[in-house]
């Protein structure tokens, strides 16, 4: 019980969307997809001291459990 008052909102908001667009800033929509000048590679290096390099130490304590066993 109590789907109906719900379901009834759903569809009023869903109706307002489709048929009433908002006003839109294309000044800042183009300033935010221009982006703000750093390159990814700045992003990774700020991140570097928590990458695991070392993912061969770890191969053989985690096996693919979907990779048949040899005989």
């Amino acid at each position: 019980m109590g789907r109906g008052r719900a379901k009834a909102k759903q569809t009023k908001v869903a109706r307002e969307l489709k048929y009433h667009s908002p006003n839109t800033d294309l000044a800042a929509l183009q300033r935010e997809l221009g982006g703000s000048g750093k390159s990814d590679h700045d992003f990774d290096d700020d991140y570097k001291e928590y990458v695991d390099d070392d993912d061969e130490d770890h191969a053989d304590e985690d096996p693919d459990p979907w990779v048949r066993p040899t005989r």
